[in-house]
């Protein structure tokens, strides 16, 4: 892309990102139906999800575990979606599971035994993971934008979205073994894929100790970190944006097949992709977007059916 018109591309997101960040802020609140997260459509076909709890640092409460579920399994049936920008209000990205909320809840399990005490749990524990799989399972990509801290949970939540930007203050803690246990919702899964080092997500995960933004993005947690959060939000904007304008047979059956290839030999992967191809090479999206590749124009150019 040209100077002057990627210059032009990061203006109209940064209006966009600006005149967003207005509406929420008037907003005052979450978007009901729920209580922790704020909804909303900067443009036709990118939702946003914000973390809306800024009074409490976007502490993950009981309500906020079921609240994220409800509304990544909609934006997963919903053709009008077709990325997806998270991010959180106030003062930092999420401080983590909200202690006093969620302890009751877990320290109090009922069961007449120690088999069907731990039954339970275990039940509790598969409904909080499914809180962030839900992410991962969306075909939309999801593109988290942190600022300030990303503690305990926070980090759970980000290594099970597609893209990860990050502001110039931002950090990242792996707090669990800090209040007494290892963490149960993705993070010792899925950090391990994410970063590539086994030695530094040990040192992360028993240590508890911080992360910074520069180490972030040199270890590849993060792909692009911002000076602030309006510069990130607008980048944001503009990945989600890229994204959206793309064909959703395309863009949802490459999501789906990196994460299959991730979990899957290179075999298995090949041979997912094949079969995946098969019908999707039959799509019209493909005449378009090859259309636009002759004209040497951008997929963005074209109309794509919704999925």
């Amino acid at each position: 892309m040209k100077g002057g018109n990627y210059a032009l591309v990061q203006h109209n997101y940064s209006n966009i990102a600006s005149s967003f960040h207005l509406t929420m802020s008037s907003s005052g609140g979450a978007t009901p139906p729920y209580t922790t997260l704020a909804i909303s459509r900067p443009t036709e076909s990118i939702t946003h999800v914000e973390l809306h709890r800024p009074e409490k640092r976007n502490a993950m409460n009981s309500a906020f575990w079921s609240e994220m579920v409800t509304c990544f399994n909609e934006l997963s049936e919903d053709p009008e979606c077709r990325a997806v920008v998270v991010s959180g209000a106030g003062k930092l990205f999420t401080a983590g599971i909200d202690l006093m909320d969620m302890m009751n809840n877990v320290l109090q399990p009922e069961g007449d035994d120690t088999a069907r005490i731990s039954w339970g749990l275990k039940k509790k524990i598969r409904k909080f993971q499914e809180t962030f799989s839900v992410i991962e399972k969306c075909p939309k990509p999801v593109v988290v934008a942190i600022h300030g801290a990303c503690v305990g949970a926070g980090v759970d939540m980000i290594t099970a979205c597609d893209i990860r930007l990050c502001t110039q203050d931002a950090w990242f803690q792996v707090k669990e073994v800090d209040i007494g246990l290892a963490a149960d919702v993705g993070t010792l899964q899925r950090l391990p894929k994410v970063i590539g080092s086994q030695s530094l997500v040990n040192e992360l995960a028993l240590t508890a100790r911080k992360m910074y933004a520069d180490e972030a993005k040199s270890s590849g947690l993060v792909s692009r970190v911002f000076a602030d959060k309006e510069a990130m939000m607008a980048g944001a904007l503009q990945i989600a944006g890229e994204i959206a304008g793309r064909s959703p047979v395309a863009v949802q059956g490459t999501k789906i097949n990196l994460i299959y290839a991730r979990n899957h030999s290179v075999a298995d992967g090949l041979d997912y992709i094949a079969t995946w191809n098969m019908s999707m090479l039959q799509t019209e999206d493909l005449m378009k977007s090859a259309q636009a590749a002759l004209e040497k124009k951008s997929p963005k150019t074209k109309t794509y059916s919704k999925l």
